[in-house]
């Protein structure tokens, strides 16, 4: 009976061990055997962890933000590490912050003046009169947006001149003036295109005169034509300079913009020459948070200006273009035109308007190429004759701008 029991258990262990027999016969062949038959190295994967983070104390916020962003965190560190210099000259470095908040606001405002405004001859002076009356709130977005393309180009000024009288553009920092200068160019040239986007009489006539002034330079006749659009201002010149306005130079400030800040973080503040040897460098202050959060009190105290300019000196309708009609007495660009304008008034000879131009040409060439003129600031030495080249330039600015506003009052 046992015997008949334990051939029972055999017989039934066979079939078992015959299928787990063919079981492993049937399980694939490891990577090792194929990669030694082949004779293909194939490493093994090693994958990130799917949350980094997890075992961090954290808020969820935080954590959620850290999951997501967390390549951001070596441009964080460096922000931190960053420091600027403190010295009695320091409040000049916030005037660049100044100048990118108010193209913001241009941006923003800009951006909410297109949902109305159409730049058609027959209709530009129409809708600019609808928005400042109709459209709720219309009257104070757009004179935000007139007031914050003042209050930009004289941040601009200010920046750059400043900039200049501390040399900031000695080595290494060539390329972070040369940026800064053609962002000035390109941010004189947001003022001249959007200043006949009105379509009013002031801005035809101005428009007019100071496209013509190109005309007596060689190969003017073609730059003339560029900018209006054909021999007169015109519906063509508008659409011209909306195009420009809107789309090319946003997109070139954009662009060299970019460029800037990144030089800007990468090359640092500069500090005056000579503070730092004659122990006038009060200390240091860190870039990110305390230089930021003093930049943002300068941007609210910017934004205070604004709105106050905007509600107690509006700017003016005016009256709709008439291209038919004499020019009014007084015509004149906007006041940071009022210097070149003022010289070319006072060049009326044979040829004045050429060497008007010939004056200006040479002196935006010299002026952007300074930092590599000037080889004594260079070397960490003062450079006496390159600061009064700037003060003459600081003066012929304003005293032709004061001599126009004596003449013609704002």
């Amino acid at each position: 009976m046992a015997e008949e029991n334990n051939n029972k258990q055999a017989a039934v262990s066979k079939p078992s061990a015959a299928k787990s027999g063919a079981t492993a016969k049937a399980k694939p062949v490891p990577a090792k055997t194929s990669a030694a038959k082949t004779g293909v190295y194939k490493p093994a994967e090693v994958r990130a962890e799917a949350n980094p983070f997890k075992d961090s104390k954290m808020g969820a916020v935080e954590n959620w933000m850290q999951e997501r962003f967390h390549i951001l965190n070596p441009v964080i560190d460096y922000l931190r590490k960053k420091e600027v210099p403190q010295h009695r000259l320091s409040f000049w470095y916030y005037f660049g912050g100044l100048t990118l908040f108010f193209f913001s606001i241009q941006i923003i405002t800009g951006l909410l003046l297109l949902l109305y405004y159409r730049p058609t001859e027959a209709e530009a002076f129409a809708r600019f009169v609808y928005i400042q009356t109709e459209v709720p709130f219309g009257w104070f977005i757009r004179q935000v947006h007139a007031w914050s393309a003042n209050l930009m180009v004289l941040m601009v000024f200010i920046h750059m001149f400043s900039t200049f009288f501390m040399k900031a553009y000695r080595k290494p920092r060539e390329l972070m003036w040369v940026s800064g200068f053609v962002l000035f160019v390109l941010t004189l040239g947001f003022g001249f295109t959007g200043y006949l986007l009105p379509w009013n009489e002031l801005a035809y006539f101005a428009t007019q005169i100071g496209t013509e002034v190109p005309k007596v330079a060689p190969g003017g006749e073609f730059i003339v034509r560029l900018l209006r659009g054909g021999e007169e201002v015109g519906g063509e010149t508008l659409t011209r300079m909306f195009a420009m306005h809107v789309v090319l130079l946003p997109g070139l400030v954009m662009l060299f913009l970019a460029g800037h800040l990144m030089l800007v973080q990468i090359l640092g503040t500069s500090s005056p020459i000579g503070y730092k040897e004659a122990g006038l460098i009060k200390g240091y202050e860190k870039f990110f948070p305390n230089f930021i959060a003093k930049d943002g009190i300068a941007w609210l105290i910017g934004f205070g200006l604004l709105i106050y300019l905007a509600f107690v000196f509006p700017w003016e309708i005016g009256v709709k273009a008439d291209p038919l009609a004499a020019a009014p007495d007084g015509i004149k660009p906007e006041w940071y035109f009022w210097a070149q304008f003022q010289l070319l008034k006072d060049l009326k000879f044979e040829g004045g308007e050429l060497l008007a131009i010939i004056i200006f040409t040479i002196g935006a060439l010299v002026w952007v190429l300074v930092p590599f003129m000037d080889k004594r600031a260079s070397r960490e030495q003062k450079s006496p004759a390159f600061t009064i080249f700037g003060l003459l330039v600081l003066a012929f600015m304003i005293i032709g701008t004061f001599r126009v506003y004596l003449e013609y009052g704002w």
